[in-house]
């Protein structure tokens, strides 16, 4: 009887040990948490700029333009934004980016676009975003004298990625950015060629 007691009694000391170190281990999570803020995704360079490569097709088909302004489509490539500190880390560095963390971006353009055929074009694309669920968060027409911009910018619903519109008649180019959000990436992988590549519209 007194040898069953204490194995009860060792019994009841692992448990209690084995719930102090699950409280501890969900303690200090909730500590890092609290400290470095909620943790980026990782991402890969390859695959996030063949996604927004799709997804300036995606657009470009949207705003239904004219099939011979296909080939002044203009791509700088790829770029990479920067990225901060979440959580009450970041306030040890305000500003300061983190090298291991970027969002990414493909902008194009198309120089010499008319008025009418720009208008014409962002309302059809602003039609399509909002079919497929794509949210309104900046709406930038206006008027100022001979002044004439046109633009908006969309979010994808429960994510981050945005595609922005811009035109003026300054300028006559229209301009069309897709955004990824920002993501963990490994040491080196935006060297690659995969990572800089550019795009050209198929008709």
């Amino acid at each position: 009887m007194k040898r069953k007691r204490v194995g009860l009694t060792i019994l009841a000391a692992v448990g209690a040990l084995a719930l102090l170190a699950v409280g501890v281990d969900a303690g200090a999570k909730k500590v890092s948490e609290l400290w470095n803020g909620k943790p980026y995704p990782s991402a890969d360079p390859a695959a996030v700029p063949r996604l927004l490569q799709e997804r300036s097709q995606w657009a470009y088909d949207g705003l239904g333009l004219p099939p011979a302004t296909a080939g002044a489509v203009h791509s700088s490539g790829m770029d990479t934004g920067a990225c901060y500190y979440r959580g009450l880390r970041g306030f040890g560095h305000i500003d300061d980016a983190r090298l291991d963390v970027v969002d990414f971006s493909l902008r194009w353009e198309v120089p010499g676009t008319p008025e009418n055929t720009a208008r014409e074009a962002e309302q059809r694309l602003r039609q399509r975003l909002e079919r497929a669920g794509w949210k309104l968060t900046h709406d930038g027409n206006r008027t100022i004298e001979d002044f004439v911009e046109l633009g908006y910018r969309y979010r994808q619903p429960g994510a981050e990625d945005h595609i922005d519109v811009r035109w003026n008649n300054r300028t006559t180019t229209l301009v069309v950015s897709v955004y990824a959000p920002c993501g963990q990436v490994r040491p080196g992988s935006l060297d690659t060629e995969a990572a800089k590549a550019g795009w050209s519209p198929t008709v």
